[in-house]
């Protein structure tokens, strides 16, 4: 048995124990971090370098590609660097900032998704007063609101979290730290404290997913109105990535954190984790720019022009 303060490090749940899979382990997640790295450094660079995408649309993709940049550089690195040395520890510290800045970029993601959801409907539902309710100052707040709840949400959880005595040893069921995880740890009836935050963080959660769900339900509304098939179709595309993008957010973090226990095991917890807390992040700058011909056309130019300077 041990405490909270007699813990200087926890151990992670490692893929494998075999050497030549852990390296395969380790060149797997490179490749992906690579691939993260690239796609959302190029949304990044493209948009802040064409004037003709600041807009809020690219601006809030923009800082959906550095939230995914933060969310994946969290988890990624670690675990490469643990399959290198075969290794399995992470310190007290290490652990405790892992979790408050991967439930930051997390949550700041989803305020900001509902924020674009937010765009897409004043853009197709009321085009006259886009100008309006999404000025430059506007779009700067709600992002700015975005980061601060997810700066908040982190902060209590986190806080809360590691105010807990554990007293049932420190390894931890998964290859990152994650609130659940610790939560086993406890021997406190205090978690339930974590409960009641985890139940208003879901109640916040649900509010957005309805939010979200009700702005594609006004948009697909006007979006049958318009006359012309080729209309329609050009309103709704600039729909489709971000609704593609949410829909790879919630179902990966509901099949990861709401799947019933009967079909629980410990190699199918590892892979939905994988798929909720990595592939996302490189996937996304790869929906954006296969459907958007703007992102695209800046980012043949943006290549043009470096190789011209070349």
């Amino acid at each position: 048995m041990s405490n909270s303060s007699s813990i200087t490090q926890f151990l992670l749940l490692p893929f494998t124990d075999t050497r030549e899979l852990q390296l395969l382990h380790f060149w797997l997640f490179l490749g992906i971090y690579l691939a993260a790295l690239l796609g959302n450094g190029l949304i990044i660079t493209t948009i802040a370098w064409d004037q003709h995408l600041h807009t809020p649309m690219y601006f809030f993709v923009l800082n959906l590609a550095l939230l995914d940049l933060g969310s994946i550089s969290t988890i990624v690195p670690k675990s490469m660097a643990n399959s290198v040395w075969d290794s399995r520890a992470i310190s007290y510290s290490g652990c405790a900032t892992q979790i408050f800045s991967f439930a930051f970029f997390v949550a700041a993601e989803y305020c900001l998704l509902t924020v674009m959801s937010y765009d897409r409907y004043v853009a197709i539902c009321k085009p006259l007063h886009y100008g309006t309710l999404l000025g430059s100052r506007a779009c700067v707040h709600m992002a700015a609101a975005a980061c601060a709840s997810g700066f908040l949400n982190a902060l209590l959880h986190t806080a809360n979290t590691f105010s807990l005595p554990l007293c049932k040893g420190n390894a931890l069921g998964q290859f990152f730290c994650e609130i659940p995880q610790i939560l086993k740890l406890s021997c406190s009836h205090s978690y339930l404290r974590e409960h009641a935050l985890l139940v208003a963080t879901v109640f916040f959660d649900l509010c957005c997913f309805v939010f979200i769900v009700v702005s594609y339900v006004q948009i697909l509304r006007a979006v049958l109105r318009i006359p012309s098939e080729q209309g329609r179709q050009k309103a709704f595309s600039t729909c489709l990535p971000h609704l593609a993008v949410v829909s790879l957010f919630v179902s990966t973090a509901m099949f990861a954190y709401l799947k019933p226990p009967s079909i629980s095991s410990p190699w199918l917890d590892l892979v939905v984790s994988v798929l909720h807390s990595v592939v996302p992040p490189a996937v996304n700058p790869l929906i954006y720019s296969m459907r958007n011909q703007e992102l695209k056309d800046a980012l043949c130019k943006l290549i043009s022009y470096y190789f011209v300077k070349q």
